[in-house]
């Protein structure tokens, strides 16, 4: 017989192993460090252009970044911030190499979602979020999901359930209370209104009194933050229940995006969210918040049948808010959903496998242009980098065949460069801030 005493003594002995894997898999100081970047990955894979053009600017110009030279005196190697200080400064062809960002709007907002686990969600979350850094982007990620592993690839394990999408969730129910007695109390009416309460739980908590910016943090690379995620997150799908419950005119599913909305709106280039695999609280906030919509899928027939499930079920979702009637109450007066763009991602995909490209006409026959054209293909290099926390762009060439490592890498830049030109045509659609 197991009762949760078991339970608890497993999870017990698993955290054990947890800080063991992390003091093999990061640094000494058990934090996640980023490396440095070759000359060669600078000039041919990050600013793509020429490795001798590149240098040439460099010994041009002394007061440019210079990295570190190895011992030997053949290569040099550039932090992400040097890096980022050479596109600001440096040229090509009198082209910047600065991303493009079209003017005067927010960040544009893509989730990342699909109810089957092991889809590759987390995994194409990271990968993106890496990419765009890369490319000179400043992200945001923002992790949905109690399983954290977004936020342990990131580098963060001692996450605490206030300081996830559960406690941006708990602050807004009670600012939009008070909100709601504000309104309440200031109605000319004949009639008393009922005064709304927070709970006990939540009030005592201080969180009401946070700023914006307080669930943000850190990652080791200097352009990406993220709202991370624990195990006790999980608890958000009950609580929420309750919450409404308690003030049933709080619209639970937009408070992500009321809390999105209070950043400031240059502060970030690209946010991205790592879903939980079910259609819940959470994920729905993620939907209801986002601009871009990105499904993941493996190429088997199960994970067809499943993103089927999945699209069928956010549809029925969706169409309830549709008829959703709170009047002025709901965010920005309206409940209808719709996406900028809607985009299937194949993951895990090896191209000599007759299964995989028979599943990949089907998804191709099914969705049409919405599919993608670059899959993730499955390569030892990406499944290496799963078992090691990490992305394929964290990875040193060195520690493989160049030619292992680089093959690796080139599926997740065609991929990126596709969302690049997905998100660059929704990002000119978003209305121009005041």
């Amino acid at each position: 017989m197991f009762d949760h005493a078991d339970l608890g003594a497993l999870r017990d002995s698993s955290l054990r192993m947890q800080g063991h894997i992390r003091r093999q898999t990061f640094s000494p100081e058990h934090a996640k460090t980023l490396r440095r970047f070759s000359s060669w990955e600078v000039s041919e894979l990050i600013f793509r252009v020429n490795q001798n053009t590149f240098r040439g600017r460099l010994a041009a110009d002394p007061s440019l970044p210079s990295g570190e030279v190895e011992p030997d005196g053949r290569q040099r190697w550039f932090s992400l911030e040097e890096i980022n200080e050479l596109r600001r400064r440096m040229r090509i062809n009198r082209k910047s190499l600065q991303p493009e960002r079209p003017a005067n709007r927010r960040a544009v907002r893509v989730a990342v979602a699909n109810f089957k686990g092991g889809a590759g969600k987390s995994t194409t979350a990271l990968h993106l979020a890496h990419a765009a850094a890369l490319d000179g982007y400043r992200v945001l990620c923002i992790d949905f999901d109690p399983q954290a592993t977004l936020s342990h690839s990131m580098g963060l394990t001692d996450v605490t359930e206030e300081q996830t999408v559960w406690g941006i969730m708990a602050r807004d129910l009670m600012r939009e209370t008070e909100r709601m007695n504000r309104v309440a109390e200031g109605a000319e009416s004949g009639r008393a209104l009922p005064r709304r309460r927070v709970p006990a739980s939540i009030a005592e908590t201080g969180l009401g009194d946070l700023r914006v910016g307080d669930f943000i943090r850190p990652t080791c690379w200097p352009t990406i933050d993220i709202v991370p995620s624990c195990a006790n997150a999980a608890f958000v799908e009950f609580a929420s229940a309750q919450y409404r419950h308690v003030n049933p005119d709080w619209s639970f599913f937009a408070a992500v995006e009321r809390w999105l909305d209070a950043l400031p709106p240059d502060g970030y280039d690209i946010v991205i969210f790592d879903c939980p695999p079910a259609i819940g609280y959470q994920s729905m906030n993620a939907v209801f918040a986002a601009d871009i919509l990105y499904i993941p899928s493996g190429p088997g027939y199960w994970e067809y049948d499943s993103t089927t499930s999945f699209i069928g079920q956010l549809s029925e979702a969706l169409a309830d808010l549709d008829d959703f009637e709170t009047g002025t109450d709901f965010p920005a007066g309206k409940s209808h959903k719709a996406f900028l763009d809607v985009r299937f991602l194949l993951t895990r995909y090896e191209p000599g496998n007759e299964l995989h490209r028979a599943m990949r006409d089907a998804f191709g026959k099914v969705f049409g242009d919405r599919m993608t054209a670059h899959p993730i293909e499955h390569t030892r290099a990406v499944e290496q980098s799963g078992r090691f926390l990490s992305s394929v762009y964290e990875i040193d060439y060195r520690d493989m065949t160049r030619e292992t490592w680089r093959r690796a890498r080139s599926t997740f830049d065609a991929a990126y460069d596709e969302f690049k030109t997905h998100v660059l045509a929704a990002w000119t659609q978003l209305e121009e801030l005041p």
